[in-house]
């Protein structure tokens, strides 16, 4: 079952709404197939894993981080699969809080023979899935956001454009990979002109969607965000109707959604992240400034906290001062400090909820 894990950490973030399921079997005490679900969701684990094997299969044994599916959606069902192929066991961690497959794949397993087991690992797989079932049994997708700060708690060089080192940011793209959307604010796009896009070989094809916040429709067709990142997905969330903006914005292929402002004249944030859901994101990466970041922070709407801590103190060149804030939220937050090698710098996670 962990190596099942391993294989469905592999595609988290990038199943289109769709859980990351880890799949292994094994055949007389070996390991003969491992897969995990495909990109964008589909084929699912279990088919991928039973497909690499061309032998008999009567006698193996399935182990299965998520409960097997057991409805008919846009592929048929993972147990139908299970069956023909003669499994004789099959493990699976925790159940699938899809109303349409919870607890009730052990029910047909076992009417056609097959052992059912149900909890291995079931502590660890659990905290993976996480992200999942706040995104099944809420109205929320799961947020990471993301700080990076000198050692002086400023998270602005008013000299530099960066505050952390390569490695770090190397860090930050390998973080990105792992969610299905990127939210930040068009101030943060205005001002840095980013490209939020994962520059690492390998999983370049794996940079996230993005929503910019942009109340105003403030944003140009020339800054990076819209000219240099190719197919990937732009959407926009404003509140000030402009028809002329939008009807640019459409024939760049870029989707604007028009979301209520809250008492401060603000986008409603829990209207930005119930309108996500709505458009199947499930794993979002809050990459901001300072404003935005502590919005989400005090609202209680961010479940999992990453902050990259500089070696540098900036002092004089330092702006956007984060430190009073984050010492009164962070106080009896448990914190982990991340076993990564980045070279004098650190990566401090905290579990908010």
């Amino acid at each position: 079952m962990g190596l099942a894990l391993q294989q469905a950490k592999k595609i988290l973030g990038n199943t289109n709404g769709n859980p990351a399921v880890g799949c292994v079997i094994t055949q007389n005490g070996s390991m003969i197939s491992a897969a995990h679900t495909s990109f964008n969701g589909r084929p699912h684990a279990e088919v991928n894993a039973l497909k690499l094997i061309p032998k008999n299969l009567k006698n193996s044994k399935l182990y299965v981080t998520l409960e097997p599916c057991s409805h008919y959606g846009k592929t048929p069902p993972c147990i139908k699969e299970i069956i023909k192929k003669k499994i004789k066991k099959v493990y699976f961690s925790v159940f699938d809080p899809d109303i349409r497959s919870f607890n009730k794949s052990t029910k047909t397993l076992k009417k056609n023979k097959i052992y059912v087991n149900v909890g291995l690992n079931n502590k660890k797989i659990k905290e993976f899935y996480k992200s999942y079932f706040l995104y099944k049994n809420t109205n929320f997708p799961f947020v990471t956001a993301k700080l990076a700060i000198s050692k002086d708690y400023f998270m602005i060089n008013k000299k530099k454009k960066w505050i952390t080192n390569v490695y770090s940011r190397s860090r930050v793209h390998l973080m990105r990979s792992l969610h299905d959307c990127i939210i930040t604010s068009s101030t943060t796009i205005i001002n840095d002109n980013p490209l939020f896009t994962c520059r690492i070989a390998g999983i370049e094809d794996r940079t996230p969607p993005i929503i910019i916040l942009d109340r105003n429709l403030r944003l140009s067709h020339k800054l990076n965000i819209i000219k240099k990142r190719n197919s990937k997905q732009i959407i926009i969330f404003y509140n000030n109707f402009n028809r002329k903006k939008i009807n640019i914005l459409k024939d760049l292929g870029i989707s604007a959604y028009k979301i209520p402002l809250n008492n401060n004249g603000n986008l409603d944030l829990k209207r930005v992240l119930i309108k996500a859901k709505k458009l199947s994101f499930s794993r979002i990466f809050l990459e901001s400034g300072i404003k935005l970041s502590k919005s989400f922070l005090k609202m209680n709407l961010v479940n999992h906290l990453n902050i990259f801590i500089s070696n540098d103190k900036l002092k004089r060149i330092g702006d956007d001062n984060i430190g009073s804030f984050l010492k009164k939220y962070l106080k009896n937050k448990k914190a982990k400090v991340e076993k990564v090698n980045l070279f004098n710098e650190k990566l401090i996670s905290y579990k908010i909820k």
